[in-house]
């Protein structure tokens, strides 16, 4: 299944380019290289997961609109339903958002959103990979009170295309009405920040008066600081997804009572037991002294996962766009293809952070896409398969000999 964001790709990295176009004009770097990368890396990871885990949301809410729907004759499509639902999805967004910075298991999915160091449209689509799993029974009262499911994740669509245009600085304020009632480039930088004035601050999806009226508004004063308050240091996308869980995990463990264990999953991000030192309040920001992560990576190498990168975006929309279309196609070559991904979304997040385990992985890697993508084109389009596993033989030859001199080149400079 498709979702918006599938078809809004191309306007994406049209502003994308746009807003790097503003940025050196202004002379202002707005965006760097290798976190550019892990943000977009992260966007096809949640894009492709999402594909292989929509039916069950959808078949969820559509089962609870058939089953359960207390009004489904009050809220039939209409142009007032929609403007309703609108609302509604946007009052409920900003309480799941909430509880996203306040309860740990639902940070744990949300904090991969907060990780760049950067503030950049290419931010708007570093989103986690898990948390709209996590997250559904926060809407489960608009397919409860009866509007029907088109209804209701078109509107969601729409708030989350919304969303895409505040994560730039390239747009200061907005008009003052618009700003009252609207979210704004201003009000989300407020919310990617961790100065402690800033923190948990403006949760709104498209209409920032859910936070005037709830108590979580502030006004953009001096420039924010970026990030989350312990930085991650990595470009790999899958750890950015699984890192805070595994904390967690270690922080139950540590924890000595079994009621604090549990509470760990449920409690305030920071929070610790007593006897393991309390709430851990967030430190203030330095900012003369802050230094952003960064790593240094031969040309070669860089070269070579920009690559792999866009082979990963284009195997995404390869991927999204023949997912229901194909209907024979068998669940295991579903998950193969989403594992060539995500494995190659790894390995440029490892090429990227110098990782020794990358050239190993990265040989399983070509070994299993020439074997899924060969053997998917023998059973599906066998007229041609001599010339495609010619091809792709080739590819990957020529691929392995590059990554296998690239690498050994950059270690033995790094030796000497």
């Amino acid at each position: 299944m498709k979702s918006a964001v599938f078809y809004a790709i191309p306007i994406f990295l049209l502003l994308i380019a746009i807003e790097l176009i503003i940025g050196y004009w202004q002379k202002k770097k707005l965006y760097s290289l290798k976190d550019t990368i892990a943000n977009l890396s992260i966007g096809i990871g949640n894009q492709a997961i999402g594909v292989c885990t929509a039916f069950l949301l959808v078949g969820f809410y559509i089962g609870i609109y058939e089953n359960f729907s207390l009004f489904p004759e009050v809220f039939q499509p209409s142009i007032w339903a929609a403007v309703l639902c609108l609302v509604l999805h946007d009052f409920l967004y900003y309480w799941a958002h909430r509880w996203s910075h306040e309860w740990n298991f639902l940070w744990a999915a949300h904090v991969v959103h907060h990780q760049s160091e950067e503030y950049n449209l290419s931010v708007a689509l570093r989103q986690s990979w898990f948390h709209n799993l996590i997250a559904f029974f926060v809407f489960l009262p608009i397919p409860l009170l009866g509007f029907e499911p088109t209804m209701f994740f078109g509107m969601a669509a729409i708030i989350t295309l919304y969303q895409f245009w505040i994560h730039t600085k390239a747009i200061q304020k907005m008009p003052r009405w618009f700003e009252f009632i609207f979210n704004s480039p201003s009000h989300h930088r407020v919310h990617h920040a961790v100065d402690p004035k800033y923190i948990d601050k403006n949760h709104a999806a498209m209409f920032i008066l859910w936070d005037r009226i709830f108590g979580t508004f502030k006004e953009e004063e001096e420039e924010p600081t970026y990030g989350i308050t312990t930085p991650l240091k990595s470009w790999n996308p899958t750890w950015a997804n699984l890192h805070y869980w595994i904390d967690m995990v270690k922080l139950a463990r540590q924890t000595p009572k079994w009621s604090d264990k549990f509470r760990v999953f449920f409690a305030r991000p920071g929070w610790r037991p007593e006897e393991l030192g309390g709430q851990q309040l967030p430190p203030p920001v330095d900012k003369e002294n802050y230094k952003k992560f960064d790593t240094h990576v031969d040309n070669p190498m860089q070269l070579y996962a920009i690559i792999q990168f866009f082979v990963a975006l284009i195997g995404l929309v390869i991927f999204m766009d023949n997912f229901s279309r194909i209907g024979n196609l068998s669940a295991s070559y579903h998950w193969i293809f989403l594992t060539c991904i995500i494995l190659t979304l790894m390995i440029v997040g490892a090429i990227l952070e110098n990782k020794r385990w990358a050239i190993i992985v990265e040989y399983i890697r070509l070994g299993l896409v020439l074997f899924s993508l060969n053997s998917f084109y023998y059973f599906w389009f066998i007229d041609w398969f001599s010339i495609m596993i010619g091809v792709s033989l080739g590819l990957a030859v020529l691929s392995i000999i590059y990554f296998t001199v690239s690498w050994r080149s950059w270690n033995s400079l790094q030796k000497t």
